[in-house]
């Protein structure tokens, strides 16, 4: 089980020595932002560097919306950085799951997304996975609870499409940790990363405010069960630095019986 970090970007390789860490997770342009990703001058020490690899992609990407004016824009960000994700070898593009706007059909956002798919494929499919991430709050979220998540990967079966599960975001969101590595997989069959956070928010408060693993309200022997039980690589998107993230990726190794 490969462990690592969300890092700054300007050095990921740096970063992921730091801590210690054998994948990191990181942007390639401006997560707040529209323009797409510049080439990287260090793609090449990137590609063959023996740390894995993964990109997130800008949070303000909603391809499940109905507003034109955000959907079309973001099916073309998600190609773009998919793209670049693959120049830099990384194994995966993590996306949140999207949401419809209140009043709107939750069932267009899940075929919203089918269209995202048949429009990257016109343009050759995706190059790397696209790895759809749960989201804590919404009540028109595409990814916040199983049930939606259904929806969304029946609507996708056509597709390739990888999962990335987030314990904040699930615990947030309201889905019991205890057993859930079963039921998401009896869905999506696959779960390709774990985002390893603790929270800050209360069980089904819609809260996505990460905390370390041993902070925050959930019990950190069942974070770790849910990893076991997950077998995927792990990133922690926690807070305090190199100082704190290290620690983090030091506890999972502890108790999962992992090695640097």
């Amino acid at each position: 089980m490969r462990i690592g970090a969300h890092v700054d970007p300007t050095d990921p390789l740096a970063e992921a020595t730091a801590r210690q860490a054998e994948a990191v997770q990181f942007f390639l342009a401006d997560p707040q932002g529209w323009k797409a990703p510049k080439p990287r001058e260090d793609a090449e020490r990137l590609r063959s560097a023996d740390v894995d690899l993964y990109v997130h992609a800008p949070y303000v990407i909603n391809v499940a919306t109905l507003n034109n004016r955000i959907r079309i824009p973001s099916r073309k960000l998600l190609l773009a950085h998919a793209t670049a994700a693959a120049d830099v070898g990384a194994r995966g593009l993590i996306v949140h799951g999207g949401h419809v706007n209140a009043g709107h059909d939750v069932a267009v956002g899940f075929d919203n997304w089918r269209k995202t798919f048949a429009y990257a494929a016109d343009s050759g499919g995706f190059p790397l996975p696209v790895l759809i991430e749960n989201t804590a709050g919404g009540d028109n979220a595409c990814a916040r609870h199983l049930d939606s998540l259904a929806r969304l990967w029946d609507a996708l079966g056509d597709h390739e499409v990888g999962f990335c599960l987030d314990t904040c975001h699930a615990y947030a969101g309201g889905e019991e940790l205890l057993g859930l590595v079963d039921r998401v997989k009896a869905i999506t069959g696959r779960i390709d990363l774990v985002h390893a956070n603790n929270s800050k928010g209360a069980f089904n408060s819609g809260q996505d405010r990460h905390d370390n693993l041993t902070g925050g309200t959930i019990d950190p022997e069942l974070l770790v069960a849910v990893i076991r039980a997950a077998g995927a690589p792990v990133i922690v998107e926690t807070p305090g630095g190199v100082e704190g993230q290290a620690a983090d990726i030091a506890f999972l190794r502890g108790q999962l019986g992992a090695t640097a």
